[in-house]
């Protein structure tokens, strides 16, 4: 077995305008005060990182490496979610995924997907300049205006969305393959991608490409009242990245799953700061070390009380205390009997006289 690493922190939610958070190094040193020893890095703000520069020269990713450590941390991923989303966007969210795309390519979507693509390809590479084995990203989304069967959808309309989300992922994939970094997908309401079956649909639609694989957030499986225990049971074998959220759920006579449009603060569902919420975090990360998971173990701070910095210096404690340091041996040793296969023989029975 293998002990988990950690405590990181994914950087999108605090990066700003103003220090320590503007800065590589600031928010670097920010976060190693706090105890976190990692620190997932989206792609987006050149004030962090450079993508262009990072798929071209390992002398930059090795001086950003070095950078990093001298702070007292390391860079765990990158995230290119945002990226992701732009691969695949229904027109009724064209307006507002924009924002999440240069200004010269708004306002024409085969323009922004381009982009999205070429952004892809560049993180990739950057991941492998700076010897990182996974990168996160979201899937983007086809078919979710369509989620709820009314009116009823026509035959092999779903079908038809995740083959276009499959063409156009395909050749990523392969370019993920290509520099030995996993793609690691996170399975989140408003992606076609968002649970167990969505992204078995997308597994066969590309042929099992063994660089798709899931980034496991269990605060979006409570919020759809998805067992998220028995979701690493099933596709362990496909978890490579893992974020540390957590949320409540608390139906009423009033609101369920869908919210009632409301915001964050009243909805039954809604995300909390490690500790919070309702997750069994000895569970999940007792299932990841079982199932032999190696990888990061990442805050996403996300709650709609808490303020950020007072969930992040927690969030820190929480991860560490929970993070299992795996035996090295059977707890029952000490009672071996150091038998061999002839005693073994003897005492089923076998080669009896």
């Amino acid at each position: 077995m293998k002990t988990l690493r950690g405590p990181a922190l994914f950087l999108a939610q605090f990066m700003g305008a103003t220090a320590p958070f503007d800065r590589l190094e600031s928010i670097a040193r920010w976060a190693a005060e706090l105890g976190f020893v990692g620190i997932q890095v989206p792609i987006g703000n050149p004030a962090f990182i450079d993508v262009a520069l990072a798929a071209e020269s390992r002398g930059y990713c090795d001086e950003l490496r070095g950078r990093v450590a001298d702070c007292g941390v390391e860079i765990t991923e990158l995230s290119t979610h945002l990226e992701g989303q732009l691969v695949a966007v229904h027109p009724a969210y064209d307006e507002l995924f924009d924002g999440f795309a240069p200004a010269a390519v708004r306002g024409n979507p085969r323009a922004r997907t381009d982009w999205a693509r070429e952004q892809l390809r560049l993180a990739v590479r950057a991941s492998a300049n700076l010897g990182l084995g996974a990168q996160a990203a979201f899937s983007g989304a086809l078919v979710w205006p369509y989620l709820y069967p009314w009116p009823q959808r026509p035959a092999g309309l779903v079908e038809e969305g995740f083959a276009e989300l499959a063409r156009r992922w395909r050749p990523l994939l392969d370019a993920f393959d290509a520099a030995g970094v996993d793609c690691c997908f996170e399975l989140h309401p408003g992606e076609d991608l968002h649970d167990g079956v969505t992204f078995e649909r997308f597994l066969d639609a590309v042929d099992g490409h063994p660089r798709a694989k899931i980034l496991y957030d269990p605060s979006h499986f409570l919020l759809q009242q998805l067992d998220y225990l028995a979701f690493i049971d099933n596709y362990h074998e496909r978890i490579g990245m893992f974020h540390v959220k957590d949320a409540e759920f608390r139906p009423s006579g009033r609101a369920g799953v869908y919210g009632g449009y409301q915001g964050w603060v009243d909805r039954p569902g809604r995300f909390r700061s490690l500790g919070d919420g309702q997750i069994d975090f000895r569970a999940v990360f007792a299932k990841l070390a079982a199932y032999d998971f190696a990888g990061w173990a990442v805050l996403e701070w996300e709650c709609a009380l808490k303020h950020p910095e007072d969930g992040a210096r927690e969030g820190a404690a929480f991860i560490r205390e929970h993070i299992i340091r795996v035996t090295e041996r059977a707890f029952d040793d000490f009672a071996a009997a150091g038998t061999d296969r002839a005693a073994n023989r003897r005492l089923l029975g076998l080669d009896a006289s």
